[in-house]
């Protein structure tokens, strides 16, 4: 991975907030481009659920796997939802809101209540001392040393590839997100968003069911979703779980560091990098949220430094998986055998 830290050329002796006044000229979205990308990634969505459809009366192992396909598509609503959570794809706040909120239904995630957790994830991503909502659980060495037998063994489980990215991605989309968790105390609207989206998404379910039985739920809405969702929670973890990512306590930490510094430039080749909706150019998102996806590449051709930052290619990504500690004297990212070597 190319470690640019603090070699960025304008960040060079200064904070990374250096960039926020030179970034904010890329923040207005074009409606025709926003719209356009809605009817392209929806239409290729729905245009998919047709085919497997279809398929259902040639061969199941078809319809399976034009679904399995068909979970790009989803991805790329999520980030199209993601954008909306922003306020970064439209002008309009309304607009903004209630197309996220439709979108919310087809990625079974509870629009208000993923805004408000992803939110908090953008104020405090590599703060230590302010972990625990919308990020992927990490201990430092010392305190997973200092856990008990069992708790090391629960964390291990946790950080396991078999959990992380088979089984967490669903039970994360189809069972956590059933319910406003992280703002169970909060309000009546994050009640309302989740149950809201259990409601219109059960309907559908519903129609699906009467219209043809549980075969385009098994094998089309299932298998669609569940390759979304692990696809997804891989995108969310390379980017922010990597040997040179940022963490830091309180006193220390700084926003714009950690945005910078903490979010890796997943560098995907095409056409990963359009199906992905540029989510892998994270580091520069990090830094401003308000920029809509398609203009992301705009800033790495405008500014070089960043294009060559926090570089993160797919064959690297792979060794992310055996990342699990972060160690504060070193500042990397340790696996359980090189933590284990610290003490000996």
């Amino acid at each position: 991975m190319t470690n640019m830290s603090y070699d960025l050329a304008a960040a060079e002796k200064a904070s990374a907030k250096v960039w926020v006044p030179l970034l904010a000229k890329y923040r207005d979205p074009s409606v025709a481009r926003s719209l356009f990308e809605v009817l392209v990634t929806g239409g290729a969505f729905v245009a998919l659920w047709g085919l497997a459809w279809l398929a259902l009366s040639v061969s199941y192992p078809l319809a399976l796997g034009i679904a399995m396909i068909n979970g790009m598509s989803l991805v790329r609503l999520f980030l199209i939802q993601h954008d909306c959570g922003h306020q970064a794809f439209f002008k309009s706040r309304a607009v903004n809101d209630w197309l996220g909120r439709a979108l919310g239904v087809l990625t079974l995630t509870p629009y208000d209540v993923w805004r408000r957790n992803h939110s908090i994830h953008h104020a405090h991503a590599g703060n230590l001392d302010r972990r625990g909502i919308g990020d992927v659980v990490t201990l430092t060495v010392a305190e997973y040393q200092e856990r008990s037998l069992l708790g090391r063994l629960k964390y291990r489980l946790y950080r396991s590839p078999l959990v992380m990215f088979v089984l967490g991605p669903t039970y994360l989309f189809m069972v956590e997100y059933r319910l406003p968790v992280g703002l169970m105390t909060a309000g009546w609207r994050y009640w309302l968003s989740a149950m809201g989206t259990n409601v219109v998404l059960a309907a559908l379910l519903f129609g699906l069911y009467l219209a043809g039985g549980l075969a385009p739920i098994l094998l089309i809405f299932l298998p669609t979703t569940i390759v979304a969702a692990t696809i997804g929670v891989w995108l969310f973890f390379v980017q922010h779980q990597f040997e040179e990512t940022y963490w830091g306590r309180e006193v220390d930490w700084q926003m714009h560091d950690a945005a910078l510094l903490g979010s890796s430039h997943y560098k995907l080749p095409q056409p990963l990098r359009w199906m992905t909706a540029n989510i892998g150019v994270h580091h520069v998102h990090h830094l401003y949220s308000r920029i809509p996806f398609y203009r992301l590449s705009e800033i790495l051709r405008d500014y070089p430094v960043l294009a060559e930052a926090q570089v993160l290619t797919l064959r690297e990504s792979l060794s992310c998986a055996r990342l699990h500690l972060w160690d504060e004297g070193s500042k990397r990212l340790l696996s359980f055998r090189d933590a284990r070597m610290l003490r000996a």
